[in-house]
């Protein structure tokens, strides 16, 4: 029987992406795979062992949560956790055996009191040193006082290590030139932390400066929206080579005629002006389908392409077929992905509501099941 609605994941896409991602890169520079908010709808487990078969040699996530979840999982490879974690997170972290970013000397005494008292740890906690060049989010503007901070780490060892020197890029998918403001702020701050460090890894770049700006590659470059075949500029990510690793799918659950002055969804935002049929399909904005699509998208079927009318509902949508639809029901609806010749990317439906990719697979929620599979062959 059809699932009302799945999103399918190539795993071996997002190994592909990795590799490519690579390429792009200098040789000594390694590539860590960003994997917060479940992969962003992905699935943080499989796209993380995915990314790291690709050649990922780290993982980031954003929460202490999900570093959790990973190590859970079993891996055990080095993870980063990017956000703000507070004096109560700071034991999870710790268990996780994540690494840490630190910007100000008050955190780095807490995680010092902490490390104190966490017996039986194999080694130093690694802190990350972060100075806000521009995002104007975490971290500390001033380069004396993320000095200062990185000189606390460096005098409480062997509890801490101070391994990495790390700033945020605001505009690397629209604005070159604040990307290079941004880069000469960063740059003498780590020069000055690599003097006092040797073997310092030093780390900026995001997805779109990764693909745009090799100047901020750096020790490591930090993959996300790229791993999944995402364009990180909102576009379209074929010409850049990557490979989209998910796919929306639901089915025709019902097919009617409806008349001239006749409605579908609430609302009556649609009203045919002619005689045709609609498709109902079992998905909806509590399955990730923004309301905001409402009269402003499109859905695959059977190889052609026909327009969503009538209000999203939580559990529903319709479809104009045409006054002879060759649709019948059980049919492949396809929301984001390929059905024959046609395709619809991620980016093609941020764009009709006025947001970015990442928003919209974010969206998906965990009724839509997920379902793993390498090229065509499922995973066990």
């Amino acid at each position: 029987m059809p699932v009302r609605a799945l999103a399918r994941v190539n795993v071996a896409a997002v190994q592909r992406n990795v590799a490519l991602l690579r390429s792009r890169v200098a040789p000594g520079t390694q590539l860590c795979a960003v994997v917060k908010a479940d992969a962003s709808g992905h699935g943080a487990v499989p796209v993380a062992r995915a990314a790291l078969a690709g050649g990922a040699t780290s993982l980031a996530v954003a929460t202490v949560g999900e570093a959790a979840e990973l190590r859970a999982a079993g891996l055990t490879d080095p993870i980063l956790i990017l956000g703000a974690i507070s004096n109560d997170e700071l034991p999870i972290a710790l268990a996780a055996d994540a690494e840490i970013v630190a910007w100000s000397e008050r955190f780095v005494a807490d995680l010092a009191r902490l490390a104190d008292g966490a017996g039986g740890r194999r080694g130093a906690i690694s802190v990350h040193v972060k100075l806000d060049s521009g995002m104007g989010r975490l971290g500390t503007r001033q380069a004396d006082e993320a000095v200062a901070v990185a000189e606390l780490v460096r005098a409480r060892a062997p509890q801490l290590a101070l391994v990495g020197a790390m700033t945020h890029l605001a505009t690397a998918d629209d604005d070159p030139e604040f990307v290079a403001q941004q880069l000469a702020a960063f740059e003498p701050f780590a020069a000055r932390l690599r003097e006092r460090v040797p073997g310092l890894r030093v780390h900026a770049a995001n997805s779109a400066a990764t693909l745009r700006e090799p100047a901020s590659h750096f020790d490591f470059v930090r993959c996300g929206i790229a791993l999944y075949g995402c364009d990180p500029m909102n576009q379209d990510p074929a010409p850049y080579g990557l490979e989209p690793a998910l796919e929306l799918t639901s089915y025709v659950a019902a097919l009617k005629p409806i008349a001239p002055g006749q409605s579908a969804g609430y609302g009556r935002r649609f009203i045919a002006e002619r005689p045709t049929w609609i498709a109902t399909l079992p998905i909806g904005y509590a399955d990730g389908i923004r309301r905001a699509l409402t009269n402003n998208c499109d859905v695959l079927i059977d190889g052609r392409r026909y327009p969503l009318v009538g209000t999203v509902s939580m559990d529903n949508v319709t479809v104009d077929v045409g006054p002879e639809p060759v649709v019948s029901v059980g049919a492949r609806a396809v929301l984001i992905g390929r059905s024959g010749d046609e395709r619809q990317t991620v980016e093609d439906v941020a764009n009709r509501v006025g947001t970015i990719n990442h928003e919209i697979l974010c969206g998906i929620s965990a009724r839509v099941p997920r379902q793993y599979h390498r090229d065509g062959v499922p995973l066990p």
